[in-house]
């Protein structure tokens, strides 16, 4: 039995993407799994886990642009810029307008340099920076670009005199973090801030839509754990590109072919409909990036 292809699940709140990767790995009964972008325990959404071949095609994955729903609360900011940091600072948000909301956000939108939460998982000289943050150490992080392409303010809310709850959706580039979006705004509005809920509802083309719960796949039986086999995936995620009989054999062995003139990384399948590569064009060759055809 062969189980190769990716699973957009739902994650719950209160597990780590690694907690997801390990149930997995027993629904399928495979050690070969990964997922295709961390989301914080307190997180729910988007999680693309690939099963078997298809881990090779979760790096593509990672680089994909994300899309998320989330809750920014006004009026207090934690250690680890969301809910499950003690709070550190409280001011009164009350005063705060809709209007300067709205132009609160409006930096944060676009290419911009982010300095990521402290608390993340970015390494410093080999070690996770949350880690050093739990250990004590005061950390800073440098700025990255990154791009948020869409800010949306969906709703303002006064659950207090003191604190303003702000409903967003976020479309941005890898790399963004949320929980630094609602640290800088509060910042900005001289009042802290961070965020209360987040919610991934979609990676590149994998929407929440499309997304299944942990208690359904655990009804499944592991060769049906799959719900996107790795050439279906491939062809969401990429254009395609046939190979001839004679393409697929040099290619499969990790041998270049003539360019074809489409801009990659692009997927090639062989006469049969098999996924053999991804490929990109330079140097006048179409050369693999990862070979995929089965050993």
């Amino acid at each position: 039995m062969s189980v190769d292809g990716l699973i957009v699940v739902d994650k719950p709140s209160g597990m780590t993407s690694h907690d997801v990767v390990a149930r997995i790995r027993r629904f399928a009964r495979t050690r070969r799994v990964g997922h295709g972008g961390t989301l914080d325990p307190m997180a729910t959404g988007v999680l693309v886990i690939g099963v078997g071949r298809a881990t090779r095609l979760l790096t593509y994955v990672i680089g994909a642009g994300k899309r998320y729903t989330a809750t920014i609360r006004l009026g207090q900011s934690t250690i680890t810029d969301d809910a499950e940091g003690d709070v550190v600072t409280q001011a009164s948000a009350g005063g705060i307008t809709d209007e300067q909301v709205r132009a609160g956000l409006l930096p944060l939108t676009g290419e911009i340099d982010q300095v990521p939460s402290a608390v993340s998982a970015i390494k410093i000289d080999g070690q996770r920076a949350y880690k050093r943050v739990r250990d004590g150490e005061a950390v800073q992080l440098a700025a990255r670009r990154v791009t948020v392409s869409r800010l949306d303010l969906l709703d303002v809310r006064r659950p207090t005199p003191e604190l303003v709850d702000l409903d967003v959706d976020v479309t941005c580039s890898s790399g963004t973090y949320i929980r630094a979006i609602a640290r800088d705004l509060g910042v900005a509005l001289g009042v802290g801030g961070h965020l209360t809920a987040l919610r991934r509802t979609a990676v590149g083309g994998f929407e929440l839509t499309e997304a299944v719960t942990l208690d359904e796949l655990a009804e499944r039986e592991p060769q049906d754990v799959v719900n996107l086999p790795v050439e279906a995936a491939a062809r969401r995620f990429f254009t395609s590109r046939q190979a001839d009989a004679a393409e697929a054999k040099v290619l499969s062995h990790g041998g270049p072919l003539e360019p074809a003139g489409i801009d990659g990384p692009y997927a090639v399948f062989d006469p049969a409909g098999g996924l053999i590569a991804i490929v990109s064009e330079r140097g006048g060759r179409a050369r693999a990036e990862i070979v995929l055809a089965p050993a």
